[in-house]
């Protein structure tokens, strides 16, 4: 299988900093969306902190011969070890208290797709024109969606939609990120994406800007708002 990539970040009309960060793995092996918070420039360190630690504990993965639970194991403990990094130092410096970032992965590794995430960034996949979220938010909305308590039309404009329960930075942080897994197929087109590329966009027309052109940088220069947004897009070619 090959991958081509496209990305975008951009730091958008309401702050001064862009406190989102991705990550291309050289060898498109894994690939990395993650979306900070807190006060001043803290968000922006905890996501900067995520993409340094975890990539460098993928690189210490066998991508051509792992099993499925040493690739999951592998993840899990990256996401431990930066999860435990940013709890370390918001504890050390004040200016850094609370922070935190969400993270959405996709990881190939031996024949197979592994996707999950920490947060609300969120991992898509458009296959034979169908569009699929493979991720699952870790917001109060969600958690109300899943309950029955709300309905998603109540959900879109709720007061609590950007309020998370679980990011990096919180003990449940690093508690696992039980991904799923997925075979790879020819045509296969992943969104990888923090929240504000989804605010007020429906699938419908997320699968149809995923759909449109062959440049996956061109797709990810469209997928944009007035939000800071990070959008990471990657192709499946035989």
């Amino acid at each position: 299988m090959k991958f081509r990539t496209g990305s975008l970040s951009i730091t958008g009309n309401f702050r001064e900093n862009n406190e989102d960060n991705c990550h291309i793995d050289p060898q498109n092996r894994f690939f990395l969306v993650a979306d900070g918070m807190g006060g001043q420039c803290a968000g922006e360190k905890a996501s900067a902190l995520a993409m340094e630690i975890i990539p460098r504990r993928m690189q210490l993965l066998n991508y051509q011969s792992a099993a499925p639970e040493q690739v999951i194991d592998a993840i899990d403990a990256a996401v431990s070890e930066a999860n435990a990094e940013i709890m370390a130092l918001g504890e050390l410096d004040a200016k850094l208290h609370n922070m935190g970032t969400t993270i959405t992965f996709l990881v190939h590794a031996g024949g197979h797709c592994f996707i999950g995430g920490i947060g609300d960034s969120r991992t898509y996949l458009l296959r034979s024109g169908k569009l699929q979220q493979l991720t699952t938010d870790h917001s109060l909305t969600q958690a109300l969606l899943d309950s029955g308590t709300l309905t998603p039309e109540e959900a879109a404009t709720h007061r609590y939609r950007n309020v998370l329960y679980r990011y990096l930075g919180t003990k449940e942080g690093g508690t696992g990120t039980n991904p799923k897994q997925i075979v790879p197929e020819a045509g296969d087109r992943w969104l990888l994406c923090t929240d504000g590329a989804t605010g007020g966009v429906s699938d419908a027309d997320l699968a149809q800007l995923l759909a449109d052109g062959n440049d996956p940088q061109q797709i990810a220069e469209t997928v944009v708002s007035k939000d800071n947004i990070t959008c990471l897009v990657v192709f499946v070619e035989g």
